[in-house]
């Protein structure tokens, strides 16, 4: 067995049962029972065994059941070991197993059956020293097993304490991730919608570089404007993340202002319709800002993956009914057929030739940008985001090739307890 390291309260506590072995050793002495005839060379040699016994209590946390067992043996014909033993016999009912204390017991009560079948030969001094040596020795298991009870108790708690604080932590780094999770979906939707507009303008300065100068200012202030406008969402957004929820008042978009959504699509050049939302009592704060950011994502990706086609918005719904959000964008538009010159200009693009713009927009081609071909690889996260949004919000998300165009149809709940009327904002 390997050494055992002693701590300074150990330490302290083996010292005092020691002295308290000892002390009862030499207490006791007067009391104790000794024939006359001893031989005076065994009288010393029995006091020589008591101090031992009384150092052996030093053992007690590296060999307590031996040491418990010796001591109750050899205390059968010595008369000065009762201190010790009741050292060694507390230190195994508090510290082992239920069984092995139950063992040591049943050595220590071993021969109070021989004492009760022989009690009425016995003398009174030698009967009150036995009945007071066995209610010493169950008052020590009781005291140890009640020592024990009470670590296990404390060791209990303090499992559960840990538990519990694993638990709270594991809790936290859940609203933590949930909270950047929230945080990521809500950039991606803002910013998104922001910078497609600014693509679009700044695709038509690249491409379109014989524009007059009017049509020119004209789409570098929308680039300008949707700059400024990107930045400023981007540092509403990274507020909140600073502020915290409990400090951030940050107005949430909802269905009243779809209106200004698709008039800005419509600033662009964008063919919008927008039917919708029905008027009357206005859906939870929640479902209004899920509906929002899916129309919001879905121009996004219109604007993406199919320029210059035409989109139908559709909001429709009732208390208890629930709301339904479709949006639907048809194929874009292909491009006249050229001849003459312009093809030939074409063809030369198609081979890498001509401008510097030209080639910008063969390569998105070949990527599969501007097509439906690219919309799965490069949507597909903003679509999980808009699926999972809706999940959170107690409704489902379905997206989809529809007619040779696309469609993302959500249905939301709608409680029929909010009244709030529906108004546009602008």
């Amino acid at each position: 067995m390997g050494r055992i390291h002693r701590t300074r309260r150990d330490w302290v506590a083996d010292l005092a049962l020691f002295l308290f072995a000892t002390c009862f050793a030499a207490v006791s002495s007067q009391s104790i029972p000794v024939p006359d005839g001893l031989d005076p060379l065994w009288r010393d040699v029995d006091q020589v065994v008591g101090g031992l016994g009384c150092a052996a209590v030093f053992l007690r946390r590296r060999w307590p059941v031996a040491l418990a067992v010796t001591l109750l043996l050899v205390g059968t014909q010595a008369h000065y070991l009762t201190g010790p033993a009741m050292v060694a016999v507390f230190t195994v009912a508090a510290t082992r197993p239920w069984r092995i204390t139950a063992w040591v017991a049943a050595l220590a009560f071993a021969p109070l059956p021989v004492f009760l079948w022989q009690v009425a030969e016995l003398s009174e001094d030698r009967t009150g020293s036995a009945l007071t040596y066995f209610a010493l020795i169950a008052g020590t298991f009781g005291w140890g097993l009640f020592r024990r009870s009470r670590q296990q108790l404390i060791a209990s708690l303090r499992e559960r304490a840990e538990l519990a604080e694993a638990d709270a932590e594991l809790r936290s780094e859940w609203v933590r991730r949930e909270t950047r999770e929230e945080i990521a979906r809500e950039m991606h939707d803002v910013l998104g919608h922001r910078l497609s507009l600014l693509s679009v303008h700044a695709g038509a300065l690249e491409f379109n570089p014989g524009a007059s100068g009017e049509e020119m200012a004209r789409a570098a202030g929308v680039i300008r404007e949707s700059a400024h406008l990107a930045l400023r969402d981007l540092r509403e957004v990274i507020g909140v993340l600073r502020a915290g929820p409990e400090e951030s008042e940050r107005p949430q978009p909802d269905l009243a202002d779809l209106a200004r959504l698709v008039a800005e699509a419509r600033a662009t050049g964008g063919r919008v319709e927008l039917t919708g939302p029905p008027e009357g009592p206005a859906p939870p704060p929640v479902v209004g800002r899920t509906a929002y950011r899916i129309v919001q994502e879905a121009l996004t990706n219109a604007r993406k993956h199919a320029p210059g086609a035409a989109v139908a918005i559709e909001v429709t719904g009732s208390p208890a009914g629930g709301l339904a959000v479709e949006v639907r964008n048809a194929p874009p538009p292909r491009p006249a057929p050229l001849s003459g010159a312009a093809e030939g200009e074409a063809a030369g693009q198609g081979r890498g030739e001509g401008t510097g713009a030209g080639k910008g927009e063969s390569a998105r081609q070949d990527r599969g940008e501007g097509t439906g071909a690219g919309r799965g690889e490069s949507a597909g996260q903003g679509l999980i985001g808009l699926a999972e949004r809706a999940r959170l919000a107690g409704g489902e998300l379905t997206a989809g090739p529809a007619d040779g165009g696309f469609r993302v149809r959500a249905s939301l709940p709608w409680p029929a307890t909010d009244i709030a009327p529906v108004t546009g904002r602008s």
